[in-house]
């Protein structure tokens, strides 16, 4: 491709509009997808694709054909903004075709009080393929940095034998190893927490105003994964200006997805209260808050309920978003006012949440670390 094309490609057609600059076939419908995305007004651009199921299916379709999946989901979600595809995606033979992505989930999220009958049946299958996709890259992650906290963290001092951190034990008693013998005496024992005792409690308190959509498909996926520990005893808690407990929920995660209704305004200190009343062990609890932080409600008594729980002893933490977005918009001040509560706030990528729950467990000083 000469570079006079490739420029075309990038300004877009009205950087030629004489059409000057030949370009091939293939090079041809990746500008017609581009332009009826981005080169015309928003009349044209409706009029380019119609309304017709056919057309909006071949063009979403090209735009897989002729560009990366990284790419292809950018081009989805300007598609969703710009060519108003919200209506478009209430048509099954037309959500078929669209490649699916956490963006995706959200958006039908979003549309489940409106969605027919008709649809929800392909709307689930697709929520379905991206929840297993992110199960199969963030699970075991998570188990894993999950339960080595939990094994560094929680001593058990008069173990049964079954119980036993041979590791640990060997470790704290190499002093009193005996030549003689070749062997380790042990005077004392350390153990696992016992079984069939949850070790810690965690609460997810997510907010669901229709900004956080990402970091609530996200929250929902691990969620369900720490749900799946047994000692850990996970509660799921969404809000906006009402507070729904989606606990139950936790066993299936496409269903828990699809219990949430995103939009509605936001009231964090009547989340607060709730989780509080949840909490029976406060000293081992982790209290993760994922919000905004644009407090609809009471901020004066949501900042003392906040102490009082750092005050019992809870461990909470304020992500501003879980998702790869990039720098989230949130209320700064807020923050600031949590962080010297010594509560601390910041955004966190999918793949950085296990670390971030093991520091946690293991009670590592988080607001130092994101410092």
């Amino acid at each position: 491709m000469s570079n006079a094309a490739r420029w075309k490609l990038v300004l877009g057609s009205p950087a030629d509009a004489s059409n000057d600059i030949p370009l091939s076939p293939d090079y041809g419908r990746m500008d017609e997808v581009l332009t009826a995305l981005y080169d015309s007004d928003q009349a044209e651009r409706k009029a380019g694709l119609g309304s017709s199921a056919p057309r909006v299916s071949r063009w979403l379709g090209d735009i897989r054909s002729y560009f990366p999946s990284s790419v292809v989901a950018v081009m989805q979600k300007d598609a969703m903004q710009r060519l108003g595809l919200q209506r478009m995606l209430l048509e099954p033979e037309i959500l078929r075709t669209v490649q699916p992505d956490v963006h995706l989930v959200g958006l039908l999220m979003s549309l489940g009080r409106v969605m027919p009958a008709k649809v929800k049946h392909t709307a689930r299958e697709v929520v379905q393929r991206v929840v297993q996709d992110l199960e199969q890259r963030l699970a075991n992650p998570l188990r894993q940095a999950v339960q080595g906290a939990l094994s560094r963290a929680v001593r058990n001092p008069r173990p049964r034998y079954a119980e036993i951190n041979w590791g640990a034990t060997i470790r704290a008693n190499l002093k009193h190893y005996q030549p003689a013998y070749k062997t380790v005496v042990p005077e004392k024992l350390i153990g696992y927490g016992r079984r069939g005792q949850a070790l810690k409690e965690i609460v997810l308190c997510v907010d669901q105003s229709g900004s956080m959509a990402s970091s609530v498909v996200y929250a929902g996926v691990f969620g369900a994964v720490l749900a799946s520990l047994k000692a850990v005893k996970t509660h799921m808690v969404v809000f906006d200006t009402a507070v729904a407990d989606l606990t139950q929920d936790l066993q299936d995660p496409v269903d828990l997805l699809f219990g949430i209704q995103l939009g509605g305004g936001t009231d964090i200190n009547r989340a607060l209260t709730y989780c509080q009343q949840l909490i029976t062990r406060p000293t081992d609890t982790i209290l993760v808050l994922i919000s905004d932080l644009y407090e609809g409600g009471n901020q004066a008594e949501m900042l003392k309920r906040t102490a009082s729980l750092n005050a019992a002893g809870v461990t909470m933490v304020a992500l501003l978003a879980l998702s790869d977005e990039g720098a989230p918009s949130f209320d700064r001040q807020l923050a600031e006012q949590l962080a010297a509560l010594g509560v601390p706030s910041f955004a966190c990528t999918p793949d950085q949440f296990p670390a971030l729950m093991a520091g946690a467990i293991q009670g590592h000083d988080l607001q130092a670390a994101t410092t």
